[in-house]
């Protein structure tokens, strides 16, 4: 399976570049192969976004609007954190996984507020295709406090509780953070620009 899948994806760079997502669900999946497939791939697709959940595999190649959106959301948490002055430590897309939970997890953009930390605070998942994977629970496994999902044009905060994901409004790690503000930039069509005037409306008093 996993010699299949890397010469499906070299014959066709196109599906990482291509402005739709790709999904393959694989099911019966052992967690040694799992591992097998993440050392496999290595870097060499490092658009490649692979979840899995007790045997179960999600391989997606993400499309040209979901690295664009991906970027910007990024970028501007860059901005907001140095605003701020909020110690954080980027962890993009890293491979968080967890054999006796039979979890694993790339998410599109994590971050350690404080401290740096073995699994990171904000797990952040840029939707532009449905997951065939429950993905909230992927990140309960892994103990992740909070996990925000980006899908038309806002954010959707989830924060982890005793009995599980409960939706929020706010940012618990982040409670002065405008979100509808940061949404509004995450779209605007001018990455530079969209940069330039975040930052200056949090200055603004």
């Amino acid at each position: 399976m996993n010699s299949l899948l890397i010469e499906k994806l070299i014959r066709h760079p196109e599906l990482i570049s291509d402005d739709a997502e790709q999904q393959y669900i694989i099911s019966g999946v052992s967690w040694q192969t799992y591992e097998a497939l993440l050392s496999d791939l290595g870097d060499d697709f490092p658009g490649l976004r692979v979840h899995y959940l007790e045997g179960t595999l999600e391989i997606t190649m993400p499309g040209r609007r979901h690295e664009v959106s991906k970027d910007n959301i990024s970028r501007l948490l860059g901005v907001y954190f140095e605003e701020s002055r909020t110690r954080f430590y980027g962890l993009g897309s890293t491979t968080f996984r967890q054999e006796a939970k039979r979890r694993g997890a790339e998410p599109d953009a994590s971050f350690c507020i404080g401290t740096d930390k073995a699994f990171p605070d904000i797990a952040i998942e840029v939707v532009q295709t449905h997951s065939g994977i429950n993905k909230l629970s992927i990140y309960q496994g892994l103990g992740v406090p909070e996990v925000w999902f980006w899908e038309n044009g806002q954010f959707q905060l989830y924060r982890l509780r005793s009995e599980g994901y409960e939706p929020i409004d706010q940012s618990e790690f982040l409670p002065d953070l405008d979100l509808a503000l940061l949404a509004a930039y995450v779209q605007h069509p001018e990455p530079l620009d969209a940069v330039l005037e975040f930052r200056a409306a949090l200055r603004k008093p």
